[in-house]
């Protein structure tokens, strides 16, 4: 049987209704920024497959690292045991992150790494007796993730309507901008009055399935101030953001104030294994040390703390850090700041937002701004038509590369997405 009929009877996609929508791109491999099709055609992958691929395809120093591990220990369960590549990989994010974070939690993707999160903020008031503290507060437009608690935190919408009746309570506020920090200040303020504010959980700087929307760290930082004053426990979701994404390590670098606890997944193994890692400082960990074993946090996964998976994150980490890699970052930064300055006053763009290596552009159409935009569709076929993945949020386009991009690629990203104005405009 042939694969795209196997592909038919077998398979039920992420994101896709499987009535309407084409058929699959079947890849056959892939190597740096390049997809390689079935049938012979080319992509270049602009979104790094979802955000996860830093290195690029089939990065031979990452996969090296996992077949060497393959060899020693595939996997062990990681309660009452542990094992050197994670060992290693808690000490390496240890040092990368700001300092004041003291402990890794291991799960198995960014939905994943949230829940634990929002479990350990719940907890941490639970074990100190305070029962009050039941409240989480976020931000409007927030995406966190698919799973239950990750979808309460996140904003009501299509993705979630069937689950409404079943997601616990949480309440959104604005993301502080220049015109409204008072009044978010405020808000927070008023809805923190009775102590009863468990947690706030926040994506740093940039709202990715939300839009690609953008915000300012002094902004965040008058906010989570705030937040502090008022004993409230502070999460950083930066599973897009996290590994060099917004021209820094972490989007929380650019804070003054810093979370108590950190998400962490898509590009930490550089696109090769899944993995969730949920940072936390000495203090949220503190209120777990006890004597009292109903104080334990008790969650854990099958395959939590995956040799082969930290493998492939430690390996991932070293070529992030490395001067090549960092380099390669600015370079990909200098090169969206310009681009920016050829497209910006296009009559077809309402706004060009840019923060580190994503480059987000929102276009002008007829329909509001939204994920079910019909812009949407004619972009991504235009795109692809054109040898270039890049995977529009109804009216929104976004740059998102792997670090080895080539100046050559990331001109013809731009050349393409520059034909796609004129394409608009005849379409």
């Amino acid at each position: 049987m042939e694969s795209s009929k196997k592909d038919n009877n077998y398979i039920w996609y992420p994101f896709t209704q499987m009535k309407t929508s084409d058929a699959p791109i079947h890849i056959e491999r892939a190597k740096d920024c390049t997809l390689y099709a079935a049938d012979g055609k080319e992509y270049i992958d602009a979104i790094s497959s979802w955000w996860v691929n830093i290195h690029g395809h089939s990065n031979e120093t990452i996969a090296n690292a996992i077949s060497q591990q393959t060899k020693t220990l595939e996997h062990v369960i990681f309660a009452g045991f542990t094992h050197s590549p994670a060992i290693e990989l808690s000490e390496r994010l240890i040092n990368i992150l700001p300092d004041h974070f003291a402990k890794i939690f291991f799960s198995d993707d960014g939905s994943t790494s949230v829940e634990v999160a929002i479990k350990m903020a719940l907890q941490y008031w639970h074990n100190q007796g305070i029962t009050n503290k039941t409240k989480i507060i976020a931000f409007e437009n927030a995406y966190h993730g698919d799973t239950f608690g990750a979808m309460s935190a996140g904003a009501k919408s299509t993705f979630n309507a069937a689950f409404q009746k079943h997601l616990f309570e949480v309440t959104h506020i604005p993301v502080p901008k220049k015109n409204n920090i008072d009044s978010s200040k405020q808000q927070l303020s008023e809805l923190a009055k009775d102590d009863t504010v468990t947690a706030f959980i926040f994506e740093p700087l940039i709202q990715g399935a939300g839009g690609m929307l953008m915000h300012e760290a002094k902004y965040l930082d008058e906010l989570l101030s705030v937040a502090k004053e008022k004993n409230i426990i502070c999460i950083a979701d930066e599973v897009m953001t996290g590994f060099g994404r917004t021209g820094k390590n972490f989007a929380i670098e650019y804070l003054q104030n810093k979370p108590d606890i950190i998400c962490l997944s898509k590009g930490i193994t550089g696109g090769f294994m899944p993995l969730g890692v949920t940072a936390t400082s000495q203090k949220i960990f503190d209120v777990f040390y006890a004597d009292e074993k109903e104080k334990t946090f008790y969650h854990g996964h099958s395959y939590t703390a995956n040799p082969l998976a930290c493998a492939a994150a430690n390996t991932s980490i070293e070529i992030l850090t490395s001067n090549d890699c960092q380099q390669r970052i600015q370079f990909i930064c200098k090169q969206h700041t310009e681009f920016v300055t050829t497209i910006k006053d296009h009559e077809l763009i309402k706004e060009v937002r840019q923060q580190g290596t994503i480059l987000a552009i929102e276009f002008n159409t007829k329909e509001d701004t939204s994920y079910f935009n019909s812009i949407r569709n004619k972009l991504y076929e235009f795109y692809l038509n054109n040898g270039v993945l890049l995977r529009p949020l109804g009216n929104i386009i976004y740059i998102m590369t792997p670090y080895c991009i080539t100046e050559a690629e990331l001109n013809k990203i731009y050349d393409v997405i520059t034909q796609s104005l004129a394409y608009l405009k005849t379409a």
